[in-house]
């Protein structure tokens, strides 16, 4: 029970954090499982499952406050979705110590994106170009590049679904650099990608027999306060300082998942 507890206080903080800038935070979630000595493949379910939780909650306030952009979401999430639930079924092809490895890269990639600087763009050109589209967002008026974002967002959905995290911390990038997103919208649209693409990825492991009820329901709980929570200080606050915070912090993440795959094989 003590053990819970403090899981539980430690996913709650990451769930406010990680909301506020729309990484999502399943990379963390992983790791503290996965610390927890909850096998990775069980860890990489249960981190999907809350991870979708929080998602859904910060989603809510993010819409109440009309910073989703719905169109937005339904084209990046559905490519993102699928190449998740694959890249859930398809983890069993690798052992958890690879996956550990794996998701250490993918942290160390996160952390450096998360670094590039991020400018917003509004464009007004009028001309029709094949596989750009325009989305309308309040008063402003972005461009979509789908040739260059949704290989990106199938790649990620597919690595995402495989270790058990969101991509959140390559969509909000994508979405501002690639695409010309404001940033508050950028965040609130995360929150609908990351959902959906933390349910397709728990349902890709769910249906290999990893979900364990008795740790992931009290987290989920946990992490829609935290949703909910994060939410409201994102539309309140301004997450570039965060954003590097972070980075740091997915390095350190890193580093310690590589410790914990290289002591599991008893090479430390």
């Amino acid at each position: 029970m003590g053990h819970l507890i403090i899981v539980s206080s430690l996913i709650l903080i990451v769930a406010v954090a990680m909301t506020m800038v729309g990484k999502g935070g399943g990379n963390f979630y992983v790791v503290i499982l996965a610390i927890a000595n909850i096998p990775m493949h069980e860890a990489a379910t249960t981190g999907q499952f809350i991870l979708f939780s929080a998602s859904v909650a910060a989603m809510i306030v993010f819409q109440k406050n009309k910073s989703v952009s719905w169109l937005l979401a339904v084209l990046i999430g559905t490519s993102t979705a699928l190449s998740a639930l694959a890249g859930g079924y398809f983890s069993h092809l690798f052992s958890g110590f690879a996956l550990k490895i794996i998701f250490a890269i993918m942290l160390f990639i996160a952390g450096i994106v998360m670094l590039i600087p991020v400018t917003e763009k509004t464009k007004t050109s009028n001309k029709k170009q094949l596989g750009i589209i325009k989305i309308k967002s309040g008063d402003e008026i972005y461009h979509v590049n789908l040739w260059f974002a949704l290989p990106i967002t199938v790649l990620t959905g597919f690595a995402a679904g495989m270790v058990g995290v969101s991509g959140g911390s390559f969509l909000v990038p994508l979405m501002v650099l690639a695409c010309g997103v404001p940033m508050h919208t950028a965040v609130g649209t995360a929150s609908a990608l990351i959902a959906t693409t933390a349910f397709m990825g728990f349902a890709g492991h769910a249906v290999q027999g990893d979900f364990n009820p008795l740790w992931a329901v009290p987290l989920a709980c946990v992490t829609i306060v935290g949703g909910i929570i994060g939410g409201k200080f994102a539309l309140k606050s301004k997450p570039k300082n965060l954003k590097r915070l972070f980075a740091y912090t997915n390095w350190i993440a890193a580093l310690f998942m590589i410790f914990n795959a290289l002591h599991t094989k008893g090479m430390i």
